[in-house]
C-alpha cells in the first residue's frame, strides 16, 4: 500500500465513523460533539475505547471548524490521509474471493461526490477495485469518504500515473476493458463475465481520445427523455449493476 500523502485527514458522520473504527485504517484521534448520547455515539465511544484511542468532548462549533461545516452528526475522526492500493493488490482482492477480476478505471473524475458515490455501489456490487490517475482527478479526501458511507474502507483505490499504460497492462493480463459512449453496443447486452473493467470518463468531457482507443468495447445507456446525459455517479451505477446482473444471473 501507498500513502496518499503525509497530512492528516478527517472522517465525519456516524457510519463512515463506524466503519473506519472497525477497520484497520489508522486512527490519531476522536472527536465527539459533547452532551450527545445516541445509540450511535456509544457504539463509537465502544469502538474507540477497544482500540484505546483519545477521545475528546468538544463543542459543536469546534467540530464545524474542522470540517468547513459539513454535516459532521457530532463525530470526527483524525486519521492518516487514506491509503492507495497497488494494481495487484485489487487482483489479490479477486483472487482472495475466488472471482474473475471486476475493476473500474475513472478516467479524471473531479467531483468527489461522485467517486464517494461510486465507491458506495462499487462495494454493493463486488467490485474489486477502482483505478484513478494522479492528476487532474479527485483523490480520496474527507468528502469522497463521507459520500462513500464506510464503502472508502472495503473497496481498494490504485492511483496510477498513467491510465492508459494502465489499462494496456490490465489486458496483457488477460482483462477485457468497456468503456462508455454515446455510440456502443447497449449496455443491457453487455455480459460482464470474465476479468473485465469498466472505464468511466470524466464528468464534461467523457473518456480521453487516447484511453479510449484502448478500449475494447464502447458502451451506451439508451436515452429517450429530454436530457441526454446521466451524471457520473448514475450513469457508472447502472453500468455496474449490469455487470452484477450478468456475472450474478438469477436461477
Amino acid at each position: 500500500m501507498q500513502p496518499a500523502n503525509n497530512e492528516l485527514d478527517f472522517i465525519i458522520g456516524r457510519h463512515p465513523a463506524v466503519e473506519a473504527l472497525k477497520s484497520e485504517q489508522e486512527i490519531n484521534k476522536v472527536f465527539l460533539q459533547e452532551s450527545l448520547t445516541s445509540d450511535a455515539i456509544k457504539e463509537i465511544v465502544q469502538l474507540a475505547k477497544k482500540r484505546r484511542l483519545v477521545i475528546s468532548s468538544v463543542p459543536k462549533n469546534k467540530l464545524d471548524q474542522m470540517t468547513n461545516r459539513q454535516n459532521h452528526q457530532g463525530i470526527v475522526l483524525a486519521v492518516a490521509a487514506f491509503q492507495y492500493a497497488e494494481i495487484d493488490d485489487l487482483f489479490d482482492n479477486a483472487s482472495k474471493r475466488g472471482e474473475e477480476p471486476f475493476f473500474l478505471i475513472l478516467d479524471e473524475l473531479e467531483d468527489p461526490h461522485n467517486l464517494g458515490s461510486i465507491l458506495r455501489t462499487a462495494d454493493a456490487a463486488g467490485v474489486h477495485g477502482i483505478i484513478i490517475p494522479k492528476r487532474r482527478a479527485v483523490g480520496l479526501t474527507s468528502v469522497v469518504a463521507k459520500t462513500s458511507t464506510g464503502a472508502i474502507e472495503h473497496v481498494p483505490v490504485a492511483r496510477v500515473t498513467n491510465l492508459v499504460q494502465t489499462a494496456k497492462q490490465l489486458q496483457q493480463r488477460g482483462v477485457w476493458l468497456f468503456g462508455t459512449d454515446m455510440n456502443g453496443t447497449d449496455y443491457r447486452r453487455w455480459d460482464a463475465k470474465g476479468a473485465v473493467a469498466l472505464v468511466i470518463g470524466n464528468e464534461g468531457k467523457g473518456i480521453s481520445a487516447l484511453l479510449k482507443k484502448t478500449v475494447d468495447e464502447m458502451l451506451t445507456i439508451p436515452m429517450v427523455g429530454h436530457v441526454q446525459s446521466l451524471n457520473a455517479s448514475v450513469a457508472a451505477s447502472l453500468l455496474i449493476y449490469q455487470g452484477f446482473n450478468s456475472r450474478n444471473p438469477l436461477k
